[in-house]
């Protein structure tokens, strides 16, 4: 996701090549990374990257930001910036972990990677205008944003942040059905790619409700009707709604409460 946001800010000019930092542990990334963007700086630790820039993007496993912000707090002053994009864990914890009230929770998704991507943002009291409009030009740059509280970034979990992986099943279900009545592997997938692709531009550029687009094309007594009769007997609708609340709960749990470590 680093690599995605940093493509992005390139792409749309947001910030020059050699204005971008990164610090990457892991060795054979950082030849990657190398690759990718050779103008940027390569720090060779977290706090060489904190001390040199004052705006920074989080982009590590939930599971991992406590311990590496237990050794970053010391090296966060009031002109530091921090945007975590860690799911579940939540802008009080982040507070305490890091010491700081200026700090943005960002939920992108996947499609970031081909410029694509939908970020819920939400902002901790600290934030001010600069940051959070420097915050929306970033996660444009890969997308569209969304401004949520931080609880509704669970709900943004459940609809976009794991979305991608309903529309792909989606996809993979339609060009199965391709194969099944007659098409190439190839051409079904293609068709039903396509199909996806041009279906969420109608909504995005008409700003139509999906349910009168899908009206339009809903002849009496037509293919589209008895289609759409098989995904109505199968509860389609219910059992995507009840994807998104499984994955919009998930996300609660995963964040769970503040210890009282943690608040001490």
């Amino acid at each position: 996701m680093a690599t995605a946001i940093a493509k992005g800010v390139l792409h749309s000019n947001v910030t020059s090549p050699d204005s971008i930092a990164f610090y990457e542990p892991n060795p054979s990334q950082v030849e990657k990374i190398k690759a990718l963007f050779p103008q940027a700086f390569l720090a060779c630790s977290a706090n060489e990257l904190f001390d040199r820039c004052h705006r920074l993007i989080l982009a590590v496993k939930p599971q991992v930001l406590e311990g590496v912000a237990m050794g970053l707090a010391p090296h966060v002053t009031p002109h530091h910036h921090l945007i975590s994009i860690a799911a579940g864990v939540s802008l009080a914890k982040l507070t305490l972990w890091f010491r700081t009230e200026r700090i943005t929770r960002v939920m992108p998704n996947t499609p970031c990677q081909s410029l694509q991507g939908a970020s819920g943002i939400a902002h901790a009291h600290g934030v001010g205008d600069q940051d959070k409009d420097w915050t929306d030009r970033v996660f444009r740059s890969v997308g569209t944003t969304v401004h949520v509280t931080d609880e509704q970034l669970h709900a943004v979990t459940g609809v976009s942040g794991s979305g991608p992986a309903y529309v792909l099943m989606m996809i993979e279900a339609m060009s199965d059905g391709g194969v099944a009545a007659g098409l190439s592997r190839d051409v079904a997938l293609q068709l039903a790619t396509q199909t996806v692709l041009g279906a969420a531009a109608m909504v995005q550029q008409t700003q139509i409700h999906p349910a009168v687009l899908r009206e339009q094309v809903t002849s009496p007594a037509g293919t589209t009707i008895e289609a759409l009769k098989v995904l109505e007997s199968g509860a389609f609708r219910s059992t995507v709604i009840q994807a998104v609340l499984a994955a919009t709960n998930r996300s609660k749990e995963l964040a769970g409460p503040i210890r009282k470590s943690e608040s001490s």
